[in-house]
């Protein structure tokens, strides 16, 4: 499993260590990454994800998974994101077809 958020891409980066001396070490920093399951009211059924806390929140803050994907344009979202867009969407279009 990738150490990178599914909503928003958010990754590894790297730095240095610098020591009192002024010595430098190369380091990575973390996202902060939670695996997390989100209720989708147009699936009928949980989500599960690997999200940042920052996504988690952004995610409530919206109103649901539903309706951040749906308000979020493609080109901001990545690979996985977009496949759940594309489920959700389907979902959502035969539920207002019956």
């Amino acid at each position: 499993m990738s150490r990178r958020c599914q909503i928003t891409g958010k990754g590894v980066l790297s730095g240095n260590n610098v020591s009192h001396a002024n010595n430098k070490t190369r380091r990575r920093f973390l996202p902060n990454l939670q695996e997390t399951s989100l209720l989708s009211d147009v699936l009928g059924h949980a989500v599960s994800m690997r999200l940042s806390t920052r996504a988690i929140r952004t995610v409530e803050r919206n109103g649901g998974i539903d309706a951040f994907l749906l308000g979020t344009p493609n080109s901001r979202l990545p690979g996985e994101a977009l496949i759940l867009k594309r489920r959700i969407e389907r979902a959502a279009a035969k539920k207002a077809a019956a």
